[in-house]
């Protein structure tokens, strides 16, 4: 959405008070308790970082660095004790979320005009530097009881007017002149819930460039950048209460807006055919074919003891072995690098888990926008905990990989991806900490991650490590030979390349909608919600997942190769080269980054997302494949 599309300014108090009388039917739980005010009570307005959006002629993102607020650049007004820090969550803090008190008094239901704040000098690189925020597009984020301040924004496609979180920091003119806005019109909608018992259920901001104090509003306002200027700058503001019959339970629904619906339905019913055909052909595969390879490969066992039982010896051809039964001499042979597999595996297992119960809280409302952090909070509490999970489920598949080095293993489960996860995102935030972003993660917040992580996370997978350990191995339903046996060369799809991509794709088709959305909400800094749609996808691409790699193995069981476990875990986790792969996609199609240390933030970024998806789908695939192997080699008889 262009801020061309925003409500003109003279039109925004009748717009809302056309839009007051809708009630809100949408329900979530509010997750903080409200807060009520009588009239005159002092309601605080904090602000928080400024963050990148679109600018106002090109949609695409131009960076990726926010900065403070009272960044000395900026020259904004400040409390008359100077501002304060307000706690935030580890979530909050680790999304870049810088909260902190402001100027502004706001008395509830009590009408304000031309407010002064204060008046501000810029120098010609102080210009210079807000300037080039203004065409970068950034925007101011406010916070009112909990409450982003938004602008008023229409749909295109429907024609509906919504909130969307955050304002412009400035517009450029035809002339490609940037302008700062340095007055705001702030409407602030309360609804009574008792008598002299007010709450605040929404926020708008009508920002406006003034070069002569409000109320005359004759001409916008442009910081000079010629050599040894200076340019004054007057702020101002207006709030205006307008009373609202939406509840304080419902008051998000307005900020909830969902773009075009339509691609979301047609995006989950184009991933369930595509689950349906799959899950069709796998069942038709295991459930047809594999009924008569069993029953054949038992009828000719039998046919072989009788014979032998009558000559003394087999017949030539009669037992004679074909298709998969060849191989379940090896087919559980250990694979290379056993113990690299296992550790992956069991991240991916707790990935895994991660993901499936933030997903579930998230849709359930539990996890719900209005308190901030909570998410990522929720992310990280989850990965920490379920370390045993990790740990639990590699020490369980090494030992069925007969592995010996059961300390290593100890060792690098809770270590080995977390570290290297841990090494790149410090490695990307000291680009961030370069640039001068407020974005960048304090070296404090760093230490709390570090020390939790070996508090808790550690011990945790250690001991489920050690539980895996004790427990008994998981048995082959068939001897593996002393021998291995010759593979003969694969091709065609059955090769490794062809197959990963093949397969890859499939998952993929089940989640880039969603994608999308996601992406948009992380780079534009806006507020995803849409869980219920996430939950069906997630469970669209493991059904994908799982269903894909089946059908491979099999076919890759039939051409004698007996090296399933490596080619499940990269059949399925190959669908994270297409997440990259869209991923660059969209930095073509939306971002259009102004300089280099954004593009490589972008990527490094890209490059970590799509990592942990993989380990994640491999996981599945994995998981899959190892059932359908011991499901039918213990269906067969075998001497």
């Amino acid at each position: 959405m262009r801020p061309s599309d925003i409500a003109p300014s003279g039109t925004l108090l009748a717009t809302l008070l056309a839009l007051a009388p809708i009630p809100a039917t949408a329900f979530y739980f509010p997750g903080v308790a409200p807060t009520s005010y009588k009239q005159g009570s002092a309601v605080p307005l904090f602000v928080n970082a400024l963050t990148p959006a679109h600018s106002q002629d090109d949609p695409k993102l131009r960076s990726v660095f926010s900065f403070d607020y009272y960044e000395p650049q900026f020259r904004f007004c400040k409390p008359k004790d100077g501002p304060r820090e307000i706690k935030e969550s580890l979530g909050s803090i680790l999304f870049g979320d810088r909260i902190l008190t402001s100027p502004f008094e706001l008395k509830m239901a009590v009408n304000e005009t031309c407010k002064q704040l204060c008046t501000a000098e810029y120098s010609q690189a102080d210009a210079q530097f807000v300037n080039k925020r203004i065409i970068n597009g950034y925007d101011f984020n406010w916070l009112v009881d909990g409450l982003p301040a938004a602008q008023l924004l229409k749909d295109p496609e429907t024609n509906t007017l919504f909130y969307s979180p955050g304002f412009a920091l400035g517009i450029v003119d035809d002339e490609g002149a940037p302008m700062l806005n340095n007055h705001y019109d702030i409407v602030v909608e309360y609804h009574e819930a008792a008598k002299d018992q007010y709450r605040v259920v929404g926020v708008m901001v009508d920002p406006l460039s003034m070069k002569n104090e409000c109320p005359n509003a004759d001409q916008p306002i442009v910081l000079s950048t010629s050599e040894g200027d200076t340019t004054t700058v007057a702020f101002t503001y207006n709030v205006y209460w307008l009373p609202s019959p939406t509840s304080f339970a419902t008051r998000w629904d307005k900020y909830l807006h969902v773009y075009d619906p339509k691609i979301h339905w047609f995006s989950l019913v184009n991933s369930a055919v595509i689950v349906v055909f799959l899950i069709g052909m796998v069942s038709t595969i295991l459930v047809r074919t594999l009924k008569k390879d069993i029953a054949r490969y038992n009828r000719l066992d039998q046919l072989a003891l009788e014979d032998f039982g009558e000559n003394g010896g087999v017949e030539d051809g009669v037992a004679e072995d074909s298709g998969w039964k060849l191989v379940h001499g090896d087919v559980f042979r250990p694979p290379k690098n056993p113990l690299f597999l296992a550790v992956m595996i069991g991240n991916g297992a707790q990935l895994f888990m991660m993901a499936g119960l933030t997903i579930a809280f998230a849709m359930l409302g539990f996890l719900s926008p209005s308190s901030r952090g909570s998410l990522g909070t929720v992310v990280i509490v989850f990965y920490i905990l379920f370390g045993f999970i990790g740990g639990y489920i590699s020490a369980r598949v090494y030992k069925f990989f007969h592995g010996e080095s059961w300390k290593l293993n100890f060792f690098y489960t809770p270590v080995a991806l977390p570290g290297l996860v841990f090494a790149v995102f410090f490695l990307l935030n000291l680009f961030v900490w370069a640039r001068g972003s407020s974005g960048a993660v304090p070296f404090t917040t760093m230490l709390v991650l570090v020390t939790i992580w070996f508090l808790i996370s550690v011990p945790l997978s250690f001991a489920g490590s050690w539980v895996g350990f004790k427990q008994a191995a998981i048995e082959a339903p068939v001897r593996t030979n002393q021998i291995p046996r010759q593979i003969p060369p694969s091709g065609g799809y059955l090769r490794p390349l062809p197959s990963m991509a093949l397969a890859g794709v499939l998952p993929f088709g089940a989640i880039f909608v969603e994608l999308y959305f996601i992406m948009n909400s992380i780079w534009f800094s806006k507020v995803y919600y849409m869980f219920g749609f996430l939950f069906i996808c997630f469970g669209l691409m493991i059904m994908t997942c799982a269903a894909v790699t089946v059908l491979m193995i099999y076919f890759l069981l039939c051409a004698e190769n007996y090296h399933w476990q490596w080619r499940s875990f990269c059949t399925a986790g190959a669908s994270a080269g297409y997440v990259f792969a869209s991923a660059l996609l969209y930095w073509v199609k939306d971002v259009s980054f102004s300089n280099w240390t954004s593009g490589v933030l972008y990527l490094g970024y890209s490059v970590l997302l799509s990592a942990l998806f993989f380990v994640l789908t491999g996981t599945i695939g994995f998981f899959a494949s190892w059932l359908f192997v011991l499901r039918i080699y213990k269906s067969i008889k075998v001497d």
